[in-house]
Formats: C-alpha cells, sequence, structure tokens
C-alpha cells in the first residue's frame, strides 16, 4: 500500500504540559510540536513519564495540566478527528492470545473499517505475510513466541493509513529481522510525509528528522 501524506496533515502541540503520579511530577512546564516528517523518540530513566506522555498525546489520559492541541484545536474537542488520523500501539502487543493472528486482525482493524476503510481479506493476510507470519495465520497465538505475538499488533501498521503513529517500545520481542522491518516502515512513514513519536531503547538511525526529547529532571528536546 503506497503511503502519501498531505503536507498538513499532522499537526500535534503540547504546551505548558504538567503531570504528577502520587505527589510527584513527573514532567512540567513541557513544549512540544510535532510535524509531518517528523520522528520524534522519547527518552529518559525508568519512571520518567514516557508511557504517561505518550498516552497523553494518544489522548488516551486527560490526568494533566496545560494543552494539547490537534491544528491547533484542544484535543478533547476533537478527539473523534484526531483518532482517526492517530494509531496507538501500546508496549504490549494488546492481542486475543485465544485468537488466531488473522482473527486478531480482523477484531483489530475492525474500527477501521467501520469508519470506513476498504480492506479486503486478502489484504489482511498481506499483512501478516509481511511481518514474517504466513504459515501461522491460523495459529492460536497462545502457542505462538513473544516475537511473534509482537508480530501481529505490528500488522497493523501495513495497514492503517494514519499519518501520525504513536509507538511504545514497538521493538520489544523482535528478532533481528522484526527490527530491520520495524525500521524500514518507520522510515516509509516518515518520508512519505507522516509523523512517528516513539518510546525505544533500540537506537534509531538513518532519519534526518529524528528527535529526541529527555524526560527526567527536566525534559530537554534536540536532534539527535
Amino acid at each position: 500500500m503506497a503511503l502519501s501524506f498531505a503536507a498538513d496533515s499532522v499537526s500535534l502541540s503540547a504546551r505548558q504540559l504538567l503531570c504528577e503520579r502520587d505527589d510527584r511530577v513527573l514532567f512540567e512546564n513541557l513544549d512540544l510540536d510535532v510535524r509531518n516528517g517528523d520522528l520524534l523518540q522519547l527518552a529518559g530513566p525508568n519512571g520518567a513519564g514516557k508511557t504517561t506522555l505518550l498516552r497523553l498525546l494518544a489522548g488516551l489520559n486527560r490526568d494533566y495540566e496545560g494543552d494539547l492541541l490537534w491544528h491547533a484545536e484542544p484535543l478533547h474537542d476533537c478527539f473523534a478527528e484526531y483518532a482517526a488520523n492517530r494509531v496507538y500501539l501500546g508496549h504490549l502487543a494488546a492481542i486475543k492470545r485465544a485468537l488466531t493472528p488473522i482473527e486478531n486482525l480482523r477484531w483489530l482493524m475492525s474500527p477501521w473499517q467501520n469508519a470506513g476503510l476498504e480492506l479486503h481479506e486478502d489484504d489482511l493476510w498481506q499483512a501478516l505475510a509481511e511481518v514474517q507470519l504466513g504459515g501461522f495465520e491460523d495459529t492460536p497465538c497462545n502457542q505462538l513466541s513473544a516475537g511473534q505475538q509482537r508480530r501481529v499488533g505490528l500488522s497493523r501498521l501495513a495497514l492503517v493509513p494514519a499519518p501520525l503513529w504513536i509507538l511504545d517500545e514497538p521493538f520489544t520481542a523482535l528478532d533481528v529481522e522484526g527490527v530491520s522491518w520495524l525500521e524500514e516502515r518507520i522510515q516509509r512513514q516518515v518520508a512519505a510525509g507522516g509523523a512517528v513519536i516513539i518510546t525505544s531503547h533500540h537506537a534509531l538511525q538513518g532519519i534526518p528528522s529524528l528527535r529526541r526529547l529527555e524526560l527526567g529532571v527536566r525534559a530537554t528536546e534536540g536532534r539527535s
């Protein structure tokens, strides 16, 4: 599926974000902007708030102070539009282990199809083949390795035409081939004018637009 996104399809901003957990400030006075062609990697020690920030940016958590804006509109005022333009993958595989990969993918893609995305059964099988699950389509996921289960969830990236990806440790449990596939997918997403926000201990390379946001005592943003 060829990728190409409109030049103004991504405009996500955070202004003066503050978030606390258990009476501890995770981050404060945090500003960021994500536009078409951006790759933003969140970094910092465990407990710095990387996953929390991702969930805030995905619109899944409103426990914060400050402003989150999508095309200059408050995120909570335009969430339906925003959700149709972003895909969020959490740090878990987010699949049903009793189902097979093809059954999981049908379930995972059903909200997008209900929203009007035209997909055929062959598209789902091709997505699983792309993540090297050919021959495992009808195997219950509880019989697959952790890496294979991760691939089932990641196969959505081959199908969802969203300009913004928000990914929490997507390289976890992947082997060398899986890592290579995901790196290439991220590069294609950014080159096509999309944007990616990611947490990962994996060293991302080869993308000029890569920026890092360091979370910790003080959040700082800069280019790698």
